[in-house]
């Protein structure tokens, strides 16, 4: 037998890093300790700790099994219907810019994979754009735009001193951003803090983007996580002006439960129909590039809940009780951790939106609860408060408490 000597390509390949959220999920299941908790991936768990399967949705498969007769591919930006019901849940079936035809949705690979869209059109269409990610901001955000070859910023957001939004300093370093640029902003619920701008900020915030010429990019994955659906559109609404343009990546995995679905969707606004018909054509390129076309069976499933009345009441009657039972631990959490003697206030966690929390927690706690209590939570401190339950509670107020002494 001969044995070959050719040079090898993988042979001197190097590990890479795993990922800072990812990675610390292969730990935690590799952890022995029975009363081991995760606070850190990104998905809803009800009071058992399992992230359900909505009976909306179980409903609307069995009714696609009825009536599916092919699997052949969807076009490249999805089927249609899709695209008009995710406009019509973002900004109202009436709002001008789904009546004037003027903006365009293809449904993607979960909103990573339209975040990667949009990333790939600018790339190719505005090269000269830099990209503005609040500090901080989602932990894939700068990996996804980097792979799209975007080069990106940061702008202020978060005050560590009052755990709130440093909204002064923000309002400021967003008025220097030069025209042509794109700034992204979190719809709702912002990941990893929390805290999501008022009202008449977003207004003043809409003012100056369309005043000094840059486009918003809203991450919109957390609708109806919130403060309600309607509720957590106000952002969205202040930008949505007539002749505004901008980028919306969207996601049903939160408040669908879709997440092994991978159902997001791509809007893109533009000041006309025309505009957004070549806009589009653009759209399409890149993703012919990258995956062809999208996943079919979790927009069939938007599709039937949405388009009936009464498994869409079904569904926002389970979104409201996931909303609920994660407002409910977040003022559970504040009281215990007082009732176990802890002395640093920590009543800003009510006031945050959605499931993530920046809880104040050091790098140093953060350590501590993992190696002493497994107690897995993001080096940042951030919490997937969703992941606190009636059985856990008790146990992590406690090792807080221990940690903070």
């Amino acid at each position: 037998m001969t044995t070959t000597t050719a040079m090898s390509l993988f042979e001197a390949i190097g590990q890479a890093p795993a990922d800072p959220i990812l990675g610390l999920t292969e730990a935690f299941r590799a952890d022995a300790n029975p009363g081991k908790i995760n606070l850190t991936v990104g998905v809803y768990q009800d009071e058992s700790g399992t992230t359900p399967v909505l009976a909306c949705v179980k409903e609307a498969q069995r009714q696609l099994l009825q009536v599916e007769t092919s699997k052949s591919y969807k076009p490249i930006t999805g089927d249609p219907t899709y695209g008009r019901l995710v406009q019509e849940l973002m900004l109202g079936g009436d709002h001008e810019i789904v009546t004037s035809g003027r903006a365009c949705t293809a449904h993607t690979p979960g909103g990573t994979g339209a975040l990667r869209v949009a990333g790939d059109y600018i790339h190719h269409n505005h090269p000269d754009a830099t990209l503005w990610l609040s500090a901080p901001t989602w932990a894939n955000h700068e990996q996804v735009f980097a792979h799209a070859q975007v080069p990106t910023k940061t702008y202020p957001y978060f005050d560590l001193a009052t755990n709130g939004l440093d909204f002064g300093v923000m309002r400021d370093a967003i008025k220097a951003i030069p025209a042509g640029d794109v700034v992204l902003l979190h719809g709702c619920c912002h990941n990893p803090t929390g805290v999501d701008p008022l009202p008449d900020q977003w207004a003043q915030i809409a003012d100056i983007l369309i005043n000094n010429g840059v486009l918003p990019l809203v991450d919109f994955a957390y609708q109806g996580f919130g403060k309600g659906l309607t509720e957590d559109t106000a952002g969205l609404q202040q930008l949505a002006r007539p002749g505004q343009e901008m980028i919306i990546c969207s996601s049903f995995s939160k408040n669908f439960g879709l997440y092994n679905e991978r159902t997001g969707a791509a809007t893109f606004v533009a000041r006309d129909a025309d505009a957004a018909g070549r806009v589009f054509s653009q759209v399409k390129r890149c993703i012919r590039a990258n995956y062809s076309n999208p996943p079919a069976h979790g927009g069939a499933i938007i599709a039937v809940i949405l388009e009936d009345p009464q498994l869409r009441s079904q569904w926002q009657h389970e979104l409201t009780q996931m909303r609920e039972r994660i407002t409910g631990m977040r003022q559970l959490f504040v009281e215990m951790l007082k009732d176990h003697g802890v002395k640093r206030d920590f009543s800003f966690i009510k006031q945050q939106n959605g499931m993530f929390s920046f809880s104040g927690l050091s790098r140093e706690h953060v350590e501590t609860l993992r190696r002493d209590y497994s107690i897995y939570i993001v080096g940042s401190g951030r919490i997937n408060v969703a992941g606190i339950t009636p059985d856990n509670i008790d146990a992590l107020c406690q090792a807080i408490a221990s940690v903070l002494d």
